[in-house]
């Protein structure tokens, strides 16, 4: 298992990690919308697709290929099924990590049929001799299928029918430049605010026949970090919480109660998220420290840290990383009800100045 799997399992066993589990799976097929005109929030992405897709149909052609990118729980998944549902094509589905060898995308392809959406999850990942294939493919729709070995070996063309590929990642620049300049059309999936995340949990309330008031409502959506797949798994855990504890109705205190038992606070910070600022403040006087030292202080792995707990942090604007280490922000030390250490208190000199 290399790193990637391991951040990505941490990730799964948070309440508000962005990766996706078996029950999130389960349950965003029940909820994800089936059009754009019932896709919430990406409002300037909605519309440059809405315009790719109509022209392609308006032409009869296949649609341009696309590259979806942005942090898990977005909906790169969703929109990519919805490309298909409005082009009226099938979908195929897999993933980069699934494709180690240029024979086994070459399968999928030849298999395509005319005018098929082929959604490639994570397709920084895929194997390089996969990728020069793909180029290829996306370009001429053909590959060249190589029989036998040695000065023996034969490439075979192969004409492929038309088809459109989805592209997914969260980390487009790991992407080669000859693959994403293959892609007509690209769009970044921006964080949701707030309001777009109250809509987002009042369609997933009903589609789960889910009472909630507006007050409800805004208070999960302000810890789900900007993320649909948080805020509707967050949703689920407090409904739990609402027909155990309460009535059934999900108001403004069921809610605070709710994610108060599952380590939620008021802006998503969850148990590893307050362990790293605690220590980073506690032990270490806000910083700067390095990530090796503050991993350990926490327990943790130090690519967990990295990977699972900063990212967030950085953009809540509690955590800065500096070349000489970690440091604490002035949000940080009144988030945690804290007072920061005068210059001179702790050894760190003027951190935040005088």
């Amino acid at each position: 298992m290399n790193w990637d799997d391991e951040t990505t399992a941490e990730a799964e066993a948070r309440l508000v990690g962005g990766a996706a589990d078996g029950e999130d799976q389960a349950v965003e097929a029940a909820l994800r919308p089936k059009s754009l005109a019932e896709f919430v929030g990406q409002e300037r992405v909605r519309e440059q697709l809405d315009l790719v897709l109509k022209a392609a149909l308006a032409r009869g052609a296949t649609a341009d290929h696309v590259l979806l990118s942005g942090a898990p729980g977005l909906g790169k998944t969703t929109l990519s099924m919805i490309i298909a549902a409005e082009m009226n094509a099938p979908i195929r589905i897999t993933s980069g990590p699934a494709i180690q060898h240029a024979g086994d995308l070459a399968a999928i392809l030849s298999s395509l049929q005319e005018g098929e959406v082929l959604f490639l999850d994570e397709i920084h990942r895929m194997s390089r001799p996969a990728e020069e294939m793909l180029y290829m493919a996306m370009e001429d729709f053909r590959v060249d299928v190589i029989v036998g070995k040695g000065p023996g070996a034969t490439a075979i063309p192969l004409e492929l029918p038309p088809f459109t590929l989805v592209g997914a990642t969260t980390r487009a620049g790991l992407l080669p430049p000859p693959l994403r300049d293959r892609f007509g059309f690209t769009a970044h999936m921006e964080f949701y605010e707030p309001v777009e995340l109250e809509r987002v949990i009042h369609r997933s309330a009903q589609l789960l026949d889910v009472e909630i008031e507006a007050d409800g409502a805004a208070e999960i959506a302000g810890r789900s970090r900007g993320t649909p797949r948080i805020a509707n798994r967050l949703l689920r855990r407090v409904r739990d919480y609402a027909q155990v504890k309460a009535d059934g109705l999900i108001t403004r205190e069921v809610a605070e109660s709710a994610l108060a038992v599952y380590e939620v606070d008021s802006r998503g910070l969850d148990r590893l998220d307050r362990a790293v600022l605690q220590a980073l403040l506690k032990l270490f006087g806000g910083g700067p420290v390095g990530l090796s030292t503050l991993a350990v202080a926490v327990g943790e792995e130090r690519e967990t840290v990295e990977e699972v707990a900063e990212p967030f942090l950085v953009r809540e604007g509690l955590l800065a990383r500096t070349p000489r280490g970690r440091v604490a922000t002035p949000a940080a030390w009144a988030h945690l009800g804290l007072v920061p250490p005068q210059a001179g208190a702790s050894g760190q000199q003027g951190l935040f100045g005088a």
